[in-house]
This record gives C-alpha cells, sequence and structure tokens, in this order.
C-alpha cells in the first residue's frame, strides 16, 4: 500500500482527498493512512480520533497523518495521540511544499509533530488539476474555499480561513479535462459556493461560472451544486436552473431553523420568508426540482414554539434531503456563551425532525414510482437520479454511465428500478 486517505466531512473534503493522496505519494511517502477531518461538530471530532485509534491497531506499522479542518483548529487535540504522527494544518494539506516539509519531519524523527500555520493569512487557493476520484463516478471541483461570514455557531471558517475563489478559466479547464476522462458529472464544491467570485476581478458571480462551464464544455452531461445559501443565489444562477437542462434539478440549502429570531441569533442572513419565496420561486422556474436542507435542532434559547417553526418549514419549503445537526457547541463561537438546551432536549428535537424528513423523503419516493429517471450510475447495481434520489438497478450497468429506468417501487430509503 502507498497512500490511503479516510475522509470525513463535506463535499470539498471528499474532492480534497485526492490532492492529498497525489501531494503524499508525490513527497514520497508509503504505507501511510492521512485522515482528512471534520471540525463541524464535537461529534466529527469524536469520530475521527476513534478512527486513529482504529487505525493504530490495526495498523501498527502505518504512519498516521492527521489534517482537515479539525487538525486546523484543534492542532494540540491531535498532537497529543500517541497514535498520531505527525499533523497538517488545512493548507498544507494541499500543499506539495506542505508534504515534502511533513516527509522531511518524518526523517527527522525530532522535528515538531505539527505543521498547521494561520489559515487566515491565506489569500488565495488554486485550481488542484485533479485527473480521477477513485471509486467515484462523479467529480468534484473545488471552485471557492473559506467563508467571511461569521454564523454564531461555526467553526469552519477558523479551520479553512477566509473566503477566496478559483479564477473561471481555470475552472472550465478543470471541468473539461475531467469530462474527457470519462466524468458525466461535475459537482462544484466550495464552503460558502454562493459567495464565489467577489475576491475575483470583475466580482462574477456563481451563476456566471455555471454559465460559462456549460457553454464551454458542451460534452458536459450533468452539472450540480454542492450547498448554498439561498439568500446568496443570483439572477443568472436562477436563469440557468430555468434554462439549462444540464443543471441539475436539486439544491442543497443552508437553512438551519425556521425562527427569526433564531436566525437573527446564529447571525444568518436570512427569514423564514426568504426560504420559503426561494423555494417558490425555484420551483415555478424548474417544476421538478427537489430540495435538501441543512437544519439545527437545540440551538441555544430554543423554544418548543421556535423549533415547530423548523418542523413546519420543511412542509412549507417542502424540503426532501434533510441533514440534521443536534447543536453541537463548538469552543471559541459565541454561541457556546449562550443559554444552553438540555441535552437530552436538543437528541429529541433531533429525532422528530430526521422522524420528519423520513416522512418527507418517502412522499417523494412514493411521487416516483411509475415515473422513468435518468439514473449516473455509481456502482454496479446503484446510482442517482437528477433529482439526488438514491436508485437500486435491476439490471446492473457500468459505472460512469448515464441509464433511463424506470421507477416501479421503494423501500423508504431508495427508489427501486424495474
Amino acid at each position: 500500500m502507498s497512500v490511503e486517505v479516510v475522509t470525513f466531512g463535506c463535499r470539498l473534503n471528499a474532492a480534497e482527498s485526492e490532492v492529498i493522496r497525489r501531494n503524499a505519494e508525490r513527497a514520497g511517502f508509503s504505507d501511510t493512512v492521512v485522515v482528512n477531518t471534520c471540525a463541524v461538530t464535537a461529534e466529527a471530532v469524536r469520530q475521527a480520533r476513534q478512527t486513529i485509534r482504529a487505525l493504530r491497531r490495526e495498523r501498527p506499522q502505518a504512519k498516521i497523518v492527521v489534517t482537515g479542518c479539525a487538525a486546523q483548529t484543534e492542532p494540540q487535540t491531535f498532537s497529543a495521540m500517541v497514535e498520531a504522527d505527525r499533523v497538517l494544518g488545512n493548507a498544507e494539506k494541499l500543499s506539495a511544499a506542505g508534504w515534502a516539509q511533513a516527509r522531511a519531519a518524518f526523517d527527522l524523527g525530532d522535528a515538531p509533530k505539527a505543521i498547521v500555520n494561520d489559515i487566515m493569512a491565506v489569500r488565495d487557493t488554486a485550481a488542484h488539476l485533479i485527473d480521477s476520484f477513485i471509486g467515484r463516478s462523479r467529480a468534484f471541483v473545488q471552485v471557492q474555499n473559506g467563508c467571511d461570514h461569521r454564523c454564531t455557531f461555526c467553526i469552519i471558517p477558523f479551520g479553512r480561513g477566509n473566503s477566496r475563489s478559483v479564477g473561471m478559466g481555470a475552472v472550465v479547464d478543470d471541468v473539461r479535462r475531467l469530462v474527457g476522462n470519462g466524468y458525466g458529472e461535475i459537482v462544484l464544491t466550495g464552503v460558502d459556493l454562493t459567495s464565489y467570485g467577489a475576491d475575483l476581478p470583475g466580482a462574477p458571480k456563481l451563476g456566471t461560472l455555471v454559465k460559462q462551464i456549460l457553454k464551454h464544455v458542451p460534452e458536459l452531461k450533468r452539472l450540480r451544486l454542492s450547498s448554498i445559501d439561498s439568500v446568496e443565489a443570483d439572477r443568472d444562477l436562477l436563469d440557468a436552473l430555468a434554462t439549462e437542462a444540464r443543471l441539475m434539478p436539486h439544491l442543497h440549502l443552508s437553512l438551519q431553523s425556521g425562527d427569526d429570531l433564531l436566525l437573527k441569533r446564529m447571525k444568518r442572513r436570512h427569514l423564514r420568508t426568504d426560504a420559503i419565496a426561494f423555494c417558490a420561486a425555484a420551483r415555478r422556474l424548474r417544476p421538478d426540482i427537489v430540495f435538501g436542507a441543512d437544519l439545527i435542532a437545540g440551538f441555544p434559547t430554543e423554544t418548543e414554539a421556535m423549533f415547530r417553526k423548523t418542523l413546519d418549514l420543511v412542509d412549507e419549503c417542502g424540503l426532501t434531503h434533510l441533514h440534521v445537526f443536534p447543536f453541537s457547541p463548538r469552543p471559541g463561537t459565541p454561541a457556546v456563551r449562550m443559554p444552553q438546551i438540555d441535552r437530552a432536549a436538543v437528541k429529541e428535537r433531533a429525532r422528530r425532525l430526521r422522524d420528519l424528513g423520513a416522512a418527507a423523503l418517502r412522499r417523494h419516493l412514493d411521487g416516483e414510482i411509475g415515473a422513468t429517471r435518468r439514473v449516473l450510475v455509481e456502482s454496479q447495481n446503484t446510482g442517482h437520479t437528477e433529482q439526488f434520489t438514491t436508485v437500486m438497478l435491476a439490471i446492473p450497468a457500468d459505472p460512469g454511465t448515464i441509464v433511463d429506468v424506470a421507477i416501479a417501487a421503494h423501500d423508504g430509503r431508495q427508489l427501486l428500478a424495474a
């Protein structure tokens, strides 16, 4: 074995894991496991630590390098773990020089265990020229990193730094190369995707980038967006949604709550009515669109009445795919200092929200029975529709191909092809 990467967290981390693998191998690493961590919740950090301990038991001779957002925000936590050999920051993990420095640290033996610098000092980002994604049929293209907003619950800006964008020409070239290598679907990723372009000359918007990709890479079959902030969706993005069939009819929204007072305490930039209006407008433009959303249960000061507004938002926005987060107090964020909700109540509200999400998904699955859907095959037996609904195929197909399938039934979680 050369370099194996264990990835936690978001699609951006998944894309970056390919860069990590390539840079580590070029730096001369072998028999190495890299753990690319997530810091969004305390549970994510706990799972990373648990995985590191398990890896050490299973692979006593391997080098274990810890990187990612949790390594950036809590380097001392991972440096203190005897199971971890090196800790690498979020900027360093994407840098050939960072991996060369880590390789030299192993050779020296007594060098500092952590190579983690000030992420806020990073001012730019670049296309990573990834040619392939191991084990994947869709390709992820990082177009943006970091975040200039400071939501009171969020630690991620301290792990990712300030917002910075990849130039449109480089993104288009990256997409063209991946499509030429056989990828039928490209997913644009970023920490705050809809802030794309603010730091570039002329300040182009995400919608401009989407239109440029679709114009200049006509052979691209499917373009998908990762999570967006609906309040930042620009006119060109909505126009592309309405007129470009190759832009997939699925948006994952960062909503977090359905209560206006909580949204203000979170320092979000939208209100409940904004979320509802956006979903209604997008559905008018693209009637077959399906929405996912991030929602937090048990944010500090949340009352039962406030929580019920979040429950009601699922129906009022017509949400289908829910990512539910029990509130997790992250050290260094303002929300830690707010009056906390009892943990049992937080977990109970998260359960209720997940149950509601499961019911919403079942309704969506019910409505798909009898339809014919175009499915990107991701293993011989599974794939995703344009609306990002999982399908179990009746007849195996080659991964990476796009096939038309008739939907016969569902099992409550995924569609079953005829």
